[in-house]
């Protein structure tokens, strides 16, 4: 299937993609909410990630109208995307997690944006919880940042303090990342860059794929007049593996993406940082907590020198790109206590 780089048509097409691993509760409960959608031309596409439930029965006696593609196999977020995109044609695809409640008019603003402006690759929705649409949700917030040592933050959401929404964060602004839960990219972009990193699995795959967004000369927004709810962790386990994949996954990201010149220091950090956290884990009786970061170290040892860590062609210094915070944010949180995105990045930001 041939993709190409292109410019959108006045009004461009859009699938709709939700990849499913065992989420029949959310499919029945959110499905509905996706297919009464305003917008006219959109598909909706289930990809069976080797779903071991009876999703693919429910989707077919109670959503007949919704296209389902299946995998015999779990591929994680990357691996199951990346094969799912390469069926599905469109201008615009919008990756949505399934436990996702959206509004109708939630597609018209976002794409909108990236109509407005060629060289913006990808943008995210504000993300509400959906059990409490008040507050921001952790899984991307009102659009993601990223410090000087690569620790991820969001407008609206910084470590594990998710702020109250008071329209503080509702101007359309440049980011660093978008969120998996729900981001919209174009089509032929995703495929130039050829997708997902499918060594990460699950985690931060997203964060390294609008990384190499930046690098490829393109920016990515915020669109907080498109708001969605999204319960948050539906479909993904928590604990151990979680941790695991997160450490490996965060420097593996770093060991792609960044200059040499700011590799060589930001690395021995970063490995330090995370020996404090899994000590302190330790120190406070969370074993498991200090074997996943330690079972990562190891796993991204062992890629590294296996070479299955590629390095990003041109890579760029971190401040030149936007959403990256010059300071750190763990100083910030844990030292000066601050925890809300806007006592942190307090310099005004500009598209």
């Amino acid at each position: 299937m041939v993709h190409s780089l292109k410019l959108c048509p006045l009004n461009p097409t859009i699938s709709i993609v939700i990849l499913n691993f065992n989420g029949v509760k959310y499919l029945q409960e959110f499905l509905p909410s996706v297919m009464a959608t305003q917008y006219d031309a959109f598909e909706i596409i289930v990809a069976d990630n080797g779903s071991t439930d009876n999703s693919l029965e429910i989707l077919a006696q109670q959503f007949p109208t919704v296209k389902v593609i299946s995998n015999k196999q779990n591929e994680g977020f990357a691996g199951g995307y990346n094969w799912a995109l390469k069926q599905v044609i469109s201008d615009y695809y919008v990756l949505l997690n399934s436990d996702v409640q959206v509004a109708p008019n939630w597609i018209q603003p976002m794409v909108d944006l990236l109509q407005s402006n060629p060289n913006i690759g990808a943008c995210q929705p504000k993300i509400l919880a959906h059990n409490n649409p008040t507050t921001f949700e952790y899984a991307g917030a009102a659009g993601g940042w990223i410090d000087i040592l690569g620790y991820p933050f969001s407008r609206g959401r910084v470590f594990d303090i998710c702020e109250t929404d008071q329209q503080q964060y509702d101007s359309v602004a440049p980011i660093f990342w978008a969120t998996g839960a729900c981001m919209m990219i174009r089509s032929s972009l995703f495929h130039e860059l050829k997708g997902f990193d499918v060594h990460f699995f699950a985690h931060q795959e997203e964060i390294d794929l609008c990384w190499r967004m930046q690098l490829n000369g393109h920016q990515l927004f915020a669109c907080p007049t498109s708001v969605v709810y999204h319960v948050g962790g539906g479909t993904l386990p928590k604990g151990g593996r979680k941790v695991f994949l997160n450490f490996r996954n965060n420097l593996m990201m770093l060991a792609k993406n960044l200059p040499l010149s700011e590799l060589v220091w930001k690395m021995p950090m970063r490995l330090g940082l995370d020996a404090i956290s899994a000590y302190k884990g330790l120190l406070t009786g969370d074993s498991s907590f200090f074997m996943a970061i330690a079972k990562a170290h190891f796993s991204f040892f062992g890629y590294l020198m296996s070479g299955k860590i590629k390095r990003t062609e041109n890579t760029k210094p971190m401040k030149s790109l936007h959403g990256v915070y010059g300071g750190s944010v763990v100083w910030q949180y844990f030292i000066k206590n601050k925890h809300h995105f806007d006592k942190i990045v307090t310099k005004p930001v500009h598209n």
